[in-house]
């Protein structure tokens, strides 16, 4: 009994050193699910926690003890989650009109053709990122300068230079 007990910890030891990968990004074994899967682009730690309870799977558990069934278990339900529809991060999508949620490469590509869209159509939020300027009304008089100009404002006045005189 207590020889399998330690070639069991020894193998749980191995597989927490190893990358997992799930749904193309390597997540350190030592991670446990609930944070690990928030490094995957598109998943927060509400879907994170969603996910969890959905599949059944205990939060507290490292990723590197995962089996294969488990990863693909993972990233099935990531290509269509079945979410309550705040948690999506493409609500009502302009398209479709669907609540959708959008994770790694799609969620950069659709955020890409939002903003050329708005772009297009010469939007006030468009031409803001056209201009390179905040879109969603921050002040600009003391940030968001990029090098435009160094200092704004009343310049010193140089003082002019004394007269020296010679006393013989």
């Amino acid at each position: 009994m207590a020889e399998e007990k330690i070639k069991f910890q020894g193998k749980e030891e191995k597989n927490e050193e190893r990358l997992v990968r799930i749904m193309s990004k390597d997540i350190e074994g030592k991670m446990k699910i609930y944070p690990g899967l928030t490094k995957i682009k598109g998943i927060s730690w509400g879907i994170s926690n969603a996910v969890c309870k959905i599949l059944g799977l205990d939060k507290n558990r490292k990723i590197g003890s995962l089996t294969e069934e488990e990863i693909k278990k993972i990233s099935e339900f990531m290509k269509s989650p079945k979410i309550p529809s705040f948690l999506a991060n493409r609500r009502f999508d302009f398209e479709t009109g669907e609540d959708r949620h959008l994770t790694g490469t799609d969620l950069d590509f659709r955020r890409d053709f939002d903003i050329k869209r708005l772009k297009n159509i010469k939007s006030y939020k468009g031409m803001r990122h056209q201009l390179g300027l905040p879109v969603r009304g921050q002040r600009t008089k003391g940030h968001f300068r990029r090098n435009k100009s160094k200092s704004v404002g009343i310049k010193k006045k140089v003082a002019p230079a004394k007269k020296q005189e010679f006393v013989k």
